[in-house]
């Protein structure tokens, strides 16, 4: 089974080569890139494509390793056994399975999405070195040993906010999304909305990398934002012309706030604006 994108994502040559490598050494695939460029799409994309369930496991900064195999609820079994309830007799009623669990004893294999893993401690990426490594597990309540029946894909993103450890990069394939340059947006942006008016893309899209280019800028639009901006300007209540005749001294796109995410960015472009005016003038 190969990945080749699918009709909802377009992929690049490099990005379905690291898919394909990653699953045929069976090693997690680590993708990284800027924001809004479709790493969390890309696990549900595969699943999809290669006809697999997907098991997504969404990584915030409270987050344990441990949860990702299993949780067991010491409290509630004392609070049944105060009360006398039947069910303090199996220890299982109080294990929760987590994520990697569900993929290692699913009855397909499955893609298992480990989404934006640096937003947890430092170091919960090497607490499932071994896990991921050998697909296995202990349970030390229940004395059971849980290993995979079939390996799933894992495919783990980071935004880079925090370095990964130098073991748990040894044992991932990584591949670096670049931001796509005009040709694929365009690509992109015609699986968004078949059949778009392509003045309108020339025109979203010569504003939308001009944004992009300027100096300083806090947070730097992504595909994301600008696919929510061309659906904006085809509204219906949305003029036609209103980027073929926006003013072109003027730094501020329209219908800015879906491209640009804080003030900062926001007084940078009118700061940009207004010394153009003044060299203009």
């Amino acid at each position: 089974m190969q990945f080749t994108g699918t009709e909802r994502y377009v992929a690049t040559e490099d990005l379905q080569m690291a898919v394909n490598a990653a699953a045929t050494l069976e090693r997690p695939l680590l993708i990284k890139g800027e924001p809004g460029t479709g790493k969390t799409m890309l696990a549900e994309e595969v699943a999809q494509a290669l006809d697999m369930p997907l098991i997504s496991w969404h990584i915030k900064s409270t987050t344990k390793a441990q949860q990702g195999l299993y949780e067991y609820d010491a409290v509630s079994r004392l609070r049944d056994s105060q009360l006398g309830d039947d069910r303090v007799h199996d220890i299982n009623n109080y294990i929760k399975r987590g994520k990697l669990w569900e993929a290692f004893t699913a009855e397909h294999k499955t893609v298992l999405l480990i989404d934006e893993v640096d937003k947890a401690d430092i170091e919960f990426p090497n607490d499932l070195l071994l896990e991921l490594d050998r697909m296995e597990f202990h349970v030390y309540e229940t004395g059971e040993r849980i290993v995979a029946a079939q390996r799933p894909i894992v495919i783990i993103t980071s935004n880079n906010e925090k370095e990964l450890p130098d073991a748990f990069l040894r044992r991932c394939f990584f591949h670096f999304i670049n931001f796509p340059d005009r040709e694929t947006m365009k690509q992109i942006v015609e699986v968004h909305y078949p059949g778009i008016q392509k003045a309108l893309v020339d025109e979203a899209l010569d504003i939308f990398f001009d944004v992009r280019k300027i100096p300083g800028l806090k947070k730097k639009p992504s595909t994301s934002e600008l696919v929510d901006w061309l659906k904006l300007l085809m509204s219906d209540d949305i003029p036609d012309d209103i980027l073929k005749g926006r003013d072109a001294t003027k730094a501020i796109p329209p219908l800015y706030g879906a491209l640009l995410k804080n003030e900062q960015d926001v007084h940078l472009l009118e700061r940009l604006a207004f010394m153009t005016r003044r060299e203009g003038s």
